[in-house]
């Protein structure tokens, strides 16, 4: 299960259960619009417009927070192609209206990032989809003081930047347990509760 690190109006930061993309390279969070859609033009104006802002801060606050990052940039990835596939749950082929999900792959770029699917100046390389959990094993998560940060810095763009008012971003604690950062002032976050 994705960790849900942030909420607002714009929809849910979260750090993937699944990460394809090594801390010390660049990190990798994702972004889920306000609502479950297949494609995104299935949301309203102001649903895209604001996960559009939510979006932005999260890319602006791995710019501005994480020291991988210096001198790099941020690749914003909407994919849901492996949900698609034949072999993916429930087997057999698939409807994208039915199956898919839409949410953006947040990936910081290192220059000096040393995995050679994730080379400065070069596109990522992704595996087949029979080998991407045994490809993303080698890939560590951004740190909970990583999450803790990109959240605080999001959370300040949307205001400042974007004029969120503060009744359309949910508070957010650091979990007792694990440090992350989660949704609501809970004392521990849904993965240290069970």
């Amino acid at each position: 299960m994705s960790r849900r690190l942030f909420s607002c109006a714009g929809g849910t930061l979260v750090l993937p259960d699944m990460v394809l993309l090594d801390r010390a390279d660049g990190g990798h969070l994702c972004v889920d619009p306000p609502r479950q859609v297949w494609e995104r033009s299935e949301l309203s104006p102001m649903e895209l417009t604001q996960w559009s802002f939510l979006v932005a801060a999260a890319g602006a606050a791995l710019l501005d927070v994480l020291p991988q990052l210096a001198g790099g940039c941020v690749n914003y990835w909407e994919a849901g192609n492996w949900s698609l596939h034949h072999d993916a749950p429930p087997a057999g082929a698939k409807h994208a209206p039915s199956h898919r999900r839409v949410h953006l792959h947040l990936f910081g770029r290192s220059p000096t990032a040393g995995d050679a699917d994730w080379l400065w100046g070069e596109a990522p390389r992704f595996p087949p989809f029979a080998k991407r959990r045994e490809w993303a094993e080698r890939f560590a998560p951004l740190a909970a003081d990583e999450c803790a940060a990109v959240v605080a810095r999001a959370a300040v763009l949307l205001r400042d930047r974007y004029g969120a008012p503060q009744s359309a971003v949910a508070p957010w604690s650091r979990c007792a347990t694990c440090e992350y950062p989660t949704v609501g002032a809970a004392a521990r976050c849904l993965d240290c509760s069970g």
